[in-house]
């Protein structure tokens, strides 16, 4: 069933802060978002230039008017602005009890600057004690702590440990304030566990609602059956992508909002489920590898459109950069094992049907390399890593099912075309990201190995012996070579971005 979210909370016409965000957070979490508003806030991306606060009376209403009606599976509290709110509010939740409460304890700005006055601050402090999880920036758990400003993300570990054990309230640190590279940000509990929870730093101004955006995501996901620890990854992850594209929306002149659905667009094009029709007019890079004639160049040059989305793909640039999670690159590998047992498959079966003793036995030899050598380097980091190979995903059993077919039951020069990019396009993928690798890149055993000699030495043999099946080929089947090695290559896109789907 779907959560049911309720955002106790301030607004922002311009969509990108307060309830505005919170129930566009809600919704992208998987919930059902529904608002109390404490506050009318004029401000738009540059900054607020008047609150009105409406009367107790009106607060109190629209809080009755929720809870006498709906069942409320999680509460998300942000802005309060004065005791008389966060009075109302205590005794809202007093008299419905919530199975959980999530506040942002809109205490100090991204400036610095002070948002309530001490009699408020200390309302705020007296809150924390009877909701669940806590949401401050570092500036605000300083206040709650009553202690400076945490200027490392440890510092405000330490300063979480003793908030909560005094508490009894699970706070969530957020580096997002922080300088540097990495802005992570972690589970402390009151029993002092710490969970981490890394992520890198966007260089952006869109940042506008953030601290809204991922308390009413966490919420929404552990109304949803989360735990803390893992709805904090999942938020994170989430804004992480939101963050990214916000500059997208062109909303505003100022520090601009978050793409709140950018996450549930990239899905809803993957699920569609129209007829690949890949545009081959987009120009082609020039290939590392050269074409072995005229029929392969053709291959390669309809290959620009998907090489474009591939080298886009956050799976690769995050593998170029070394911040790929592991847990996405241990997703991959996982597949990519599973993918080689069959891809071998079908490389015996193109073997057995090639019409040349030397294209048989290049087949041949290419599928006991890929059970023997790249195989095993899949079966050490997945066992150095304590990982269980599990069973192929439905894109990968799609793409080996389509290579066995097109090697069983196709002429050869169609399988021939349809293996050719686990080759070629793969090689050329290799070759790029081997720019990035280093001894210390936390992913170099895998580019050493797809963008080294060997591999591209088969790479070359393999789109020799296409050539020469192409040339031997009728027009018809040169036509159907063609849109095998093109859904080919859309299966290789479809590969690399499933690890950004599994979660």
């Amino acid at each position: 069933m779907t959560s049911r979210i309720l955002s106790i909370a301030g607004t922002d016409p311009t969509g990108g802060a307060g309830v505005q965000a919170d129930l566009k957070s809600i919704a992208a979490a998987g919930g059902f978002g529904m608002a109390v508003v404490t506050a009318l806030v004029a401000q738009n991306t540059k900054g607020v230039r008047s609150v009105h606060t409406p009367p107790m009376s009106f607060l109190r209403e629209q809080l009755d008017a929720v809870f006498d009606d709906v069942t409320v599976d999680a509460v998300k509290i942000g802005m309060l602005g004065d005791v008389e709110t966060v009075a109302e509010v205590t005794r809202a939740l007093e008299s419905h009890r919530v199975a959980h409460v999530t506040l942002d304890p809109v205490m100090v700005a991204s400036s610095g600057d002070r948002l309530l006055n001490e009699d408020a601050e200390a309302a705020v402090r007296e809150l924390v004690r009877h909701v669940d999880v806590i949401t401050p920036n570092l500036g605000e758990l300083a206040v709650l702590c009553d202690a400076a400003v945490a200027t490392t993300l440890d510092e405000g570990i330490e300063q979480a440990r003793g908030l909560a054990s005094d508490t009894g309230t699970t706070v969530i640190v957020k580096g997002g304030h922080l300088t540097g590279p990495e802005a992570d940000n972690a589970v402390v509990t009151p029993d002092g566990t710490v969970h981490h929870v890394p992520t890198r730093r966007i260089d952006t101004t869109n940042t506008h609602g953030t601290g809204c955006s991922l308390s009413a995501a966490l919420a929404t996901r552990i109304a949803g059956g989360d735990t803390v620890e893992q709805a904090l990854e999942w938020a994170t992850r989430w804004l992480h992508e939101a963050i990214r594209h916000g500059a997208e929306l062109e909303v505003g002149q100022g520090n601009g909002p978050v793409d709140h659905f950018h996450r549930a667009r990239r899905l809803e094009a993957a699920a569609n489920t129209t007829p690949w029709a890949p545009r081959t007019d987009v120009p082609a890079p020039t290939p590392h590898l050269a074409p072995a004639g005229p029929h392969t160049q053709a291959m390669w040059d309809a290959t620009g459109e998907v090489w474009n989305e591939i080298m886009d793909l956050s799976f690769i640039r995050e593998l170029a950069e070394g911040t790929l999670r592991h847990a996405d690159f241990a997703f991959y590998l996982d597949q990519d094992a599973q993918y080689l047992n069959r891809y071998s498959r079908a490389l015996a079966l193109l073997s057995a049907t090639a019409p040349e003793q030397e294209g048989q036995t290049f087949w041949a030899e290419s599928a006991r390399e890929v059970l023997e050598g790249e195989a095993q380097l899949h079966r050490d980091w997945l066992g150095g890593n304590d990982i269980t190979v599990t069973t192929p995903s439905p894109v990968t059993l799609g793409y080996t099912n389509f290579l066995v077919a097109s090697c069983a039951v196709e002429p050869y020069v169609v399988g021939a075309a349809a293996v050719l990019p686990c080759f070629w396009l793969y090689a050329e993928i290799g070759m790029e990201l081997a720019r990035s690798n280093s001894p210390g890149h936390p992913y170099h055993a895998w580019l050493s190995t797809y963008g080294g000699e060997d591999f591209n030495a088969g790479a070359r043999l393999a789109i020799e012996h296409t050539e020469r099946a192409l040339a031997a080929a009728s027009p018809a089947q040169r036509e159907q070579a063609m849109t095998a090695y093109l859904h080919a290559c859309i299966y290789e896109r479809e590969f690399f971005a499933q690890a950004d789907r599994a979660w």
